[in-house]
């Protein structure tokens, strides 16, 4: 493994006990509100700052990538939705849990433990106060399926969430209903027929089921926007400062855009869709800006997944979502995982600045504890390495992360490190075909690619670099065996030692 130095934010942290007063952060002056905006299915080539020749108009993220920092090689702990939102509140990888292939669904129980360690438990600690709006789809109430007709706990709440409200899970996944706290608005009385067409009118689809009367998939996203705008103004005059998790249900299917933004792209519904996620991000900062939050707010703008688009959609609108990857949703390859990732801090982040750095959002958690100047302990975090040293400006001496894993939808394992990326499998674990493909005779069992080479995997090297396969093999099994990947903190706010070797 890689000995580094661990980079820590200033002397007040250098291996010593954190001398950062209440109410102030690490990096000096007050704490900063924290805003952290996830998109559902949105993918890298999606956003104008991210692909130049992009079908989709995304005003405010571009303008908000010229105000921050855009990070282009940042990844989703998982390539679809449930592990990845495990991953940015607890730091841990959610493939350490029963979680290890696929998602949850709206009947299922709460995926976090209770006790663990979340971003909004942390902050609420610390005096914040905690909302999520959106999409929860990590389980609610426990037992083997969730009853409606009970309180819904453990849920986000008990995660550390002093406000929640919207809907259980995924649009396209029954009960359509919409959740505040630990009850329903209104209980699922009704029923609505499944749209099985999945491009009837552009990804059209979702599951028939129980619903809520008068709920309308079409409204949701208007609801959700309008709702964390309503948080924003509700702190106005208020001396304590506020985290929001903003996990939106768009563009994931359905893709519903409003009559305001049909038309608006080059690539159909699906494009229309995320121009009207752009715009709701504006709303937010635009919320922020005029409760005069905007100067002392950290945003975070990112998706959980590369987005849900085929070959036969490039070939009709001519828009790539994601990019040049290879892959696209639920998949292994560079398509399924990497994200956008843009981050706001005013007077902290240089605005117009990139880093190419390797990150992954289970990195929140540590960079919010590092914001905090608080140690996290042994049992939080696993899988979490703090950014802030990147967003501040300041020159890493080695790549941040030793290594980071990612994992498809059938639970396909993949490990990077520097250029080197191995799969263990062949075939893209997820959507694309091959899905699963069985190696013959002589045929290497898995895939390695230096993506500084091939950023489109398509240069198979497994067989050429056999040492290469077995470090990284071994290096992953040491994560999966350890239970953590991230080095161990000391007391007091001091990272311990200047090793990443001891993982125990």
């Amino acid at each position: 493994m890689w000995i580094s130095i661990l980079l820590v934010l200033g002397s007040a942290l250098y291996f010593g006990v954190a001398c950062v007063e209440p109410g102030e952060n690490a990096a000096g002056g007050e704490l900063p509100n924290i805003v952290f905006i996830l998109a559902d299915d949105m993918g890298y080539g999606d956003p104008g700052s991210y692909n130049p020749s992009s079908g989709v108009p995304t005003p405010n993220m571009d303008r908000f990538a010229e105000e921050g920092m855009r990070f282009t090689d940042a990844h989703a702990p998982s390539a679809v939705c449930s592990p990845t939102r495990y991953g940015i509140l607890t730091g841990r990888y959610a493939w350490r849990t029963s979680l290890r292939s696929g998602v949850l669904d709206g009947y299922s129980p709460a995926l976090l433990e209770e006790g663990r360690m979340t971003v909004a438990s942390l902050l609420r600690g610390h005096g914040y106060r905690t909302a999520a709006v959106g999409k929860w789809h990590l389980g609610l109430g426990s037992g083997t399926r969730t009853d409606y007709g009970q309180p819904l706990r453990p849920g986000p709440n008990a995660a550390g969430f002093d406000h929640f409200f919207g809907i259980p899970a995924s649009l396209d996944m029954v009960p359509y209903v919409y959740v505040e706290n630990e009850g329903l608005v209104e209980p699922p009385t009704d029923s609505v027929p499944g749209s099985e067409m999945r491009r009837q009118g552009g990804g059209g689809f979702w599951r028939g089921g129980p619903s809520a009367p008068g709920f309308r998939h079409i409204d949701v996203l208007p609801t959700l926007t309008e709702e964390a705008v309503s948080f924003i103004a509700r702190q106005e005059g208020s001396e304590d400062p506020f985290f929001l998790y903003l996990p939106l249900t768009a563009p994931h299917t359905p893709w519903l855009p409003i009559d305001e933004f049909a038309g608006r792209s080059t690539a159909g519904p699906y494009g229309d869709f995320v121009t009207q996620v752009d715009a709701t991000i504006g709303s937010v900062l635009g919320a922020l800006r005029q409760g005069g939050f905007e100067d002392n707010t950290i945003v975070f703008v990112t998706s959980d997944n590369g987005a849900h688009w085929l070959p036969s959609d490039v070939e009709e609108y001519g828009h790539r979502a994601n990019g040049l990857l290879r892959g696209q949703k639920a998949d292994i390859w560079e398509g399924g995982h990497r994200v956008p990732f843009i981050v706001r801090w005013p007077g902290h982040i240089a605005p117009g600045t990139s880093s190419a750095e390797t990150i992954c959002l289970v990195d929140l958690l540590a960079t919010t504890a590092d914001i905090m100047g608080y140690a996290l302990p042994r049992d939080a975090g696993e899988d979490s390495y703090s950014i802030l040293p990147i967003l501040l400006g300041e020159a890493l001496a080695l790549p941040l992360r030793e290594a980071t894993v990612h994992h498809s939808i059938n639970g396909m394992f993949s490990i990077r490190q520097g250029p080197w990326k191995l799969i263990l499998g062949r075939g893209s674990g997820g959507f694309t075909a091959p899905q699963v493909y069985e190696p013959g005779p002589g045929e290497p069992q898995g895939q390695l690619y230096n993506l500084d080479d091939d950023p489109g995997e398509a240069v198979n090297l497994y067989a050429e670099y056999p040492d290469t396969v077995e470090e990284l093999a071994a290096l992953l099994e040491a994560y999966r065996e350890s239970g953590r990947s991230a080095p161990i903190l000391g007391g007091g706010g001091g990272r311990q030692g200047l090793s990443r070797s001891g993982l125990g």
